[in-house]
């Protein structure tokens, strides 16, 4: 281990070393950009867009172009990057991990590599932790690019599908991890091109990196929604097919577990639910039901493919007859075996649509970071982002007086010992930050503070405006503030008049983080630009933290050695400990980061096909040649299926197949079991098909070419959205309970991804069906409309074991009254149409 370090810091010297050369190069550019006037300085920019244009590599303009925005820097915001904060940039532009210490300037470090990828055009995406701070930099930042002839862009939640494109389309967007992720979401649920708001990905500066690709990484962003299944069309569909009667309303295939209803099971529905054409498009979600209901009456049987226990519906494996808890059922089979058996239907909220933080910044084509804590996790950030941290040295030295931690038998000790440290300082006007790990500690702390008469503010992460006004005057004297450790990130404590010479700010940390980058993050708040300071943490064996490690022997030996609440101990022994605690704990953090991303990266792949599909479809001019490939499919699975080549004339099931052929894709008498009898599997597979054909010339000739080409788009959207969304949710409903798995000695990891796999099978098979079915069997209507089979609302899942989900409401795209009509020019009102999303 010991060798890996110096292995890691040797290399760390060397990038050191290597980025001082670079610095010096650009440094030697200085006189003569001083010498340019303002219009020459921001010519620069469109010569530097010629030169990449013509080849010139981003790498070959980088010495130029960052002695550009220095001097840029200085003539707009009044300030001019350090060498340090050269090297820092370079660091950027390369891919890596920038640890910067508090007050080195990150964010102006920032924008020299923002400004190089800026010119190639493709766009770069500035990353920060919350909205805030994204507007604070989009503003002042902003000044100087636009100075230099480059447009700005800020993404924020309250804006209109509009407004994010016209942000989007500007060569650089600020904005927040969770509004980034959830815009890419969103983008891939439209149903025209032209809404889409994001450009593809192409490089991102995330600020604060370890806080959103470490401490968000167990939080995936979800969109859940309202399916357009209501429990009461189950129960009615249910009703209906439980009067149904085999061969005249219906025909069941034994051998393929197969349910089609006949032409009078067609005319019964239309009759029963008052509707002039089943396939109908506006019916396709009753129609939907009725065949699951039906499946779930003739080819679902209790206690052989499921079972009823406490209340659910728990499946059966075929195969080894083990109980799958936590799986379901697929394509609503499920709800409708939930209603046959009269226990409550479930899932009516359903994720439609899930990233993980990882998954999504995987997606850029470069992927850069700034922190003031980051080598600590340097593991993961390189096994998982391919990200290197390279560790920048501070501009002045380091003057800040880090304490030995003070370790108390007991937290009322440790507390009294903390108020007595702060009322002592705060008397001589040295401004404190007292960091907490928990919003709970920080109101004790306060109360106690409070009954000692002592003025304080207290931060807990909830008013990021708020938050960092109180941080920025955290350093005048006489201040007191209480924070969680995490509050207030991303702003600079800058020290009042006077304070130096009363030793700096005063950090005092009342217990350990369970990892140590917080730590160092709250000791780095001190100290900044080599100014003093001190940090101090306080610690009892009744922590956490120290109750992980047994302290139950160390507070025994304290209490024989006669060492009361009064007495603290400075131990380095104890320090270790502590030190190989937090070790421990990141481990295993790392392990459930690691694990979840193991666990979406199977549903990456799926996703990343599904999409690409759904753009193909938008972008296409012509589907027909697709469908027809997909029909095919369709039918020559029906075929293998019902007519096995190894059985005599006698034993073929024609009747099965012809039934399948009459209820998915031709009119009743269009082909008839004699047409088939003795031929063999690819001469029934080409019958099929060219009847197939005449069908769809048939249909070609009822419309003008552009009506037909949107009837397909329509169709094969409607069809791929409304699996896809079904398949998340059983995917989702898999993985929750898959872990019940490794108590029968399985791997849950393999059988999810063994699993998931068939189940995407099967879901791409059932996306062929139904769009065979729909595009020969539905009606034609002149005013067709695409739309969305769900509305949905982002989801941000708050980390935790308990798996709580705070929704949070999409807000709506347009401003328009929910009884006005639809600006889409549907005709129809809002609520009813394009507002159903909103």
């Amino acid at each position: 281990m010991v060798a890996f370090l110096n292995k890691m810091f040797d290399l760390n010297k060397r990038d050191i070393k290597r980025l001082e050369k670079m610095a010096e190069k650009i440094e030697s550019l200085a006189s003569e950009m001083e010498s340019k006037s303002d219009e020459e300085l921001r010519n620069k920019t469109e010569e530097f867009k010629q030169r990449y244009e013509k080849g010139e590599s981003l790498d070959s303009l980088l010495t130029e172009t960052f002695a550009v925005v220095r001097e840029g820097a200085r003539r707009v915001l009044g300030l001019y990057p350090y060498p340090v904060q050269l090297m820092g940039g370079i660091a950027l532009h390369e891919g890596n991990i920038a640890e910067m210490k508090t007050g080195e300037g990150k964010t102006l470090t920032a924008t020299m590599p923002v400004y190089l990828n800026a010119i190639t055009g493709k766009g770069v995406h500035v990353v920060t932790v919350n909205e805030y701070l994204a507007s604070r930099d989009a503003t002042e930042m902003g000044e100087l690019y636009q100075f230099l002839g480059l447009t700005v862009g800020l993404n924020l939640n309250s804006m209109s599908k509009d407004e994010k494109r016209e942000a989007y389309t500007a060569d650089i967007t600020y904005g927040t991890n969770n509004e980034f992720g959830f815009d890419y979401l969103r983008d891939n649920m439209v149903l025209y091109l032209e809404q889409k708001v994001q450009r593809p990905l192409h490089f991102a500066v995330i600020d604060e990196v370890d806080s959103i690709l470490i401490d968000e990484a167990r939080t995936p962003l979800i969109i859940s929604g309202q399916a357009q299944k209501s429990t009461q069309l189950y129960l009615q569909a249910n009703s209906f097919v439980s009067m149904l009667k085999i061969d005249e309303d219906y025909t069941y295939d034994e051998k393929t577990k197969g349910v089609q209803l006949t032409e009078e099971g067609i005319n019964r529905a239309e009759r029963a639910f008052k509707i002039d054409n089943l396939f109908d498009l506006s019916h396709v979600t009753l129609n939907h039901h009725i065949n699951q209901a039906l499946k779930a009456h003739v080819s679902m049987h209790l206690d052989v493919d499921y079972v009823v226990q406490e209340g659910e519906i728990v499946i059966v494996d075929q195969f080894t007859g083990r109980l799958m808890k936590g799986r379901r059922f697929s394509d609503g089979l499920h709800q409708a075996i939930e209603a046959k058996e009269g226990v409550d239907i479930q899932s009516e909220s359903m994720t439609m649509a899930t990233i993980t933080f990882q998954n999504y910044f995987r997606m850029y084509k470069k992927l850069a970071g700034m922190t003031g804590t980051a080598k600590t996790e340097e593991e993961e950030f390189r096994n998982i982002y391919n990200m290197r941290v390279i560790v920048i040295p501070t501009n002045l030295p380091i003057a800040r007086d880090d304490r030995a931690d003070l370790i108390y038998a007991s937290m009322d000790g440790k507390f009294r010992a903390v108020v007595e440290d702060i009322a002592e300082r705060n008397k001589k006007g040295q401004p404190i930050l007292v960091g907490t790990v928990a919003i709970e500690t920080s109101e004790l702390v306060s109360s106690l503070l409070t009954k000692k008469g002592i003025k304080h503010n207290v931060l807990n992460a909830k008013n990021h405006e708020r938050e960092a006004e109180i941080i920025v005057e955290a350093g005048q004297k006489g201040a007191v503030t209480i924070a969680t450790n995490m509050a207030g990130r991303g702003t600079d404590i800058k020290l009042g008049e006077g304070v130096k010479e009363l030793g700096g700010l005063a950090v005092i940390g009342t217990e350990r983080h369970e990892s140590r980058r917080i730590d160092n993050q709250l000791r780095g708040r001190s100290g900044r630009q080599g100014d003093p300071g001190i940090t101090q943490f306080y610690l009892s064996m009744e922590d956490e933290l120290m109750r992980r490690f047994g302290s139950e022997n160390m507070k025994s030996m304290m209490a024989k050695l006669g060492m009361d609440d009064t007495q603290p101990i400075q131990s380095k022994m104890v320090s270790k400990a502590v030190e190989s605690a937090q070790k421990r704990v990141e481990g295993n953090n790392f392990d459930a980061r690691k694990q979840l991303l193991q666990y979406d990266d199977v549903l990456r792949q799926q996703r990343e096909i599904i999409y690409q599909q759904r753009n193909d479809v938008m972008e296409s001019e012509n589907l027909r040649s697709i469908i027809e490939n997909m029909i095919r499919s369709v039918i020559e699975r029906a075929v293998s299926t019902h007519v096995s080549t190894q059985e005599n004339e006698e034993q073929r099931n024609l009747q099965g197949l012809i039934d399948y052929v009459n209820a998915t894709l031709l009119p009743e008498g269009d082909i008839t079991v004699d047409d088939i009898r003795r031929k063999d599997l690819e001469e029934i597979t080409e019958l099929i098909i060219d009847k197939v054909k005449i069908r769809y010339d048939e249909k070609e000739e009822q419309l003008t070419p552009e009506q037909m080409r949107e009837f397909e788009k329509v169709i094969l959207l409607r069809s791929v959205d409304t699996k896809w969304i079904d398949h998340i949710d059983s995917m989702d409903q898999l993985r929750q309970g898959i872990y019940l798995r490794a108590y029968g000695q399985i791997d849950p990891l393999r059988e999810y991804q063994s699993e998931g796999f068939a189940m995407f099978e099967a879901m791409v098979t059932s996306i062929e069906e139904d769009t065979a079915k729909y595009v020969m069997k539905a009606q034609i209507r002149n005013n067709l409309q695409r739309e969305e089979v769900a509305k949905g609302q982002a989801v941000n899942p708050k980390e935790g074991e308990g798996g709580e989900v705070k929704k949070k409401p999409i807000r709506k795209e347009e401003k328009v009254g929910r009884n006005e009509p639809c600006p889409c020019g549907s005709g129809k009102k809002y609520k009813n149409c394009h507002g159903r999303l909103a």
